[in-house]
């Protein structure tokens, strides 16, 4: 079969892309190759309902390996990478989909923090296709299952000192999208002295992401603006994204809370190297507003692991995606919502001014987005109409804009971008290549 990792990890619809039959061979898997007698592998997972089954089917796989397995339960994903960073821990395991539908789960292995590397994936592939090389261990060598509070409450207060006092008696709206940030935020941002209206933190199993959080803000945008808010925080189901709300109730998208929080650290000399890292989806406004402050900003492709290699590579402490996943190098080895509304409440605070105000600063050149659903989304440049077509919309761009096409890697959709400063040009051009798209690859 093709290969189940994608860009973030194994994901995909719970009873056939991820069933526990794959679960306990992960698990089986990465104790093998990871971990062992006396070593441990930490457990998180979101609010969906098959979470619980998952992460069981991972913890027997582990244990009989003789891994320790250690659950922490109902985390979100950061707090799962935090944990991970413990020298006491082999490796981690994160049962999400992340921002899908609930019907959906995933499976991300994290190795001191980071995602595990392609050789890494690539040798879990290879035991779960083949699991001759992994013995069973007898009973006295089992693996044990234990938990650790410790672990999040130290991910807790990790965020509790970086938000400092900058959250006193602020009037904050959260969206919990029915995920992980429901068991944290709210605590979180009460406990650092804001006024915290809460939406969606009653998660059911089945009601994660479903018409709230990042991927549907509408909401929480009304309750900002009706209740006299300063801001608001949305989520996705395990809080390593964030999208904003200003206190006029409009949204304000990665893309401008990068640029918000690079204008500020340019400010007080903390932008390493006055280096921005975002990916090829990034709005040139983005990149303009932060070269005219004096910054410069490299791209990469899609995907939050390309971004932290390159921040890595060129020593940026601040980088990140337009849809909100943003990594604070210098606070955390991974995208973390709760953090990216900690460090934008924070740039709020230093500059004093309303988030209004701040996102304006951060032009944005017309932009449109569409997601068509396909069956051969890796196939596309092996398509001659397609790919010329294309050829044909980037041309006539020419430097007024750019045409961008990649396939997804978490869902079965073909992703066109087009940019420019005609926004009735760029709509037309980017539907004549979804419907090309949806004729050519089904």
């Amino acid at each position: 079969m093709g290969r189940r990792f994608g860009t973030d990890g194994i994901r995909g619809p719970v009873g056939s892309a991820v069933t526990v039959q794959l679960a306990l061979a992960l698990g089986r898997a990465v104790g093998h190759r990871l971990g062992g007698a006396g070593r441990s592998v930490v457990l998180g997972r979101d609010t969906r309902r098959s979470g619980e089954m998952l992460g069981a089917a991972l913890a027997a796989g582990l244990t009989s390996t003789g891994t320790d397995a250690v659950d922490l339960g109902l985390v979100t994903t950061p707090c799962l990478v935090h944990a991970s960073t413990d020298e006491r821990h082999a490796a981690g395991i994160m049962v999400s989909a992340s921002h899908n539908p609930a019907e959906d789960n995933g499976l991300k292995v994290v190795v001191r923090g980071r995602k595990a590397d392609d050789a890494t994936e690539d040798e879990l592939e290879r035991l779960i296709d083949d699991s001759s090389a992994i013995e069973n261990q007898p009973n006295g060598a089992l693996g044990r299952l234990g938990t650790d509070v410790d672990a999040v409450d130290a991910y807790r207060r990790h965020l509790r000192d970086v938000a400092g006092e900058a959250f006193a008696g602020l009037r904050l709206g959260i969206d919990c999208a029915n995920g992980s940030a429901s068991v944290i935020a709210p605590d979180l941002f009460r406990s650092a002295g804001a006024d915290v209206t809460v939406l969606f933190d009653t998660p059911n199993g089945t009601n994660i992401n479903d018409g709230c959080g990042s991927t549907h803000p509408e909401r929480l945008a009304e309750a900002v603006s009706a209740a006299g808010l300063e801001l608001g925080l949305a989520f996705d189901g395990d809080a390593d994204r964030l999208i904003a709300v200003d206190e006029r109730g409009e949204l304000v998208d990665g893309d401008a809370v990068m640029g918000i929080c690079a204008l500020e650290r340019l400010a007080a000399g903390t932008l390493r190297n006055n280096l921005l890292v975002a990916t090829v989806m990034s709005n040139g406004g983005l990149e303009r507003a932060v070269t005219q402050a004096g910054g410069r900003m490299i791209r990469t492709p899609v995907g939050d692991r390309h971004v932290f290699e390159a921040m890595e590579r060129d020593d940026a402490v601040l980088g990140g995606e337009q849809s909100g996943h943003i990594i604070f190098r210098d606070r955390s080895t991974t995208g973390d919502g709760l953090l990216t509304g900690i460090e934008l409440v924070r740039a709020m605070r230093a500059a004093g001014s309303p988030l209004s105000e701040l996102a304006a600063q951060i032009g944005r050149l017309p932009q449109v987005v569409i997601n068509s659903t396909v069956r051969r989304r890796d196939d596309w440049q092996q398509d001659s109409d397609f790919v010329a077509a294309i050829e044909r919309a980037t041309q006539q761009m020419g430097d007024r804009g750019r045409v961008l096409v990649r396939a997804s890697g978490t869902e079965p959709k073909i992703r066109i971008m087009v940019e420019g400063d005609d926004a009735g040009e760029i709509e037309r051009i980017a539907r004549e290549l979804a419907t090309l798209a949806e004729a050519r690859l089904n």
